[in-house]
């Protein structure tokens, strides 16, 4: 057990320690999204103005942009399905692993008890 918790320890040092080097060593880098430095790619490369190819379904139906806190919401629900997705699949391989082959073999071999009792 005691190697685990090391591993642990170590594994959230090495997380802190790779997501806070930039902050220390690019001073005075600039930490923005990548959607205005997608669109002024664009621009750069075309030449000119960027125009879509299609307007947003629900921008279009309620005729303009959507509030940021909807914007939110969808991301959070996203985010949230996402999480869930793979918690399930954490939780299954876990139960697999637990419940696997030995579970099934002590099954047989009680049944085996089980019947050699009856007899």
């Amino acid at each position: 057990m005691k190697k685990k918790s090391t591993t642990v320890v170590l594994l959230i040092a090495a997380t802190i320690l790779v997501a806070l080097t930039p902050l220390f060593f690019l001073k005075g880098a600039q930490f923005e999204g990548s959607d205005g430095a997608g669109s002024e790619m664009v621009d750069e490369v075309s030449g000119g103005e960027y125009e879509p190819w299609f307007e947003p379904v629900l921008e279009t139906l309620i005729g303009g942009e959507l509030p940021s806190e909807m914007e939110t919401l969808f991301f959070c629900i996203q985010t949230g399905i996402g999480v869930a997705i793979i918690a399930y699949c954490f939780g299954y391989l876990a139960a697999r692993k637990k419940y696997g082959g030995d579970a099934a073999e002590k099954a047989q071999i009680s049944g085996k008890k089980i019947a050699a009792q009856e007899s």
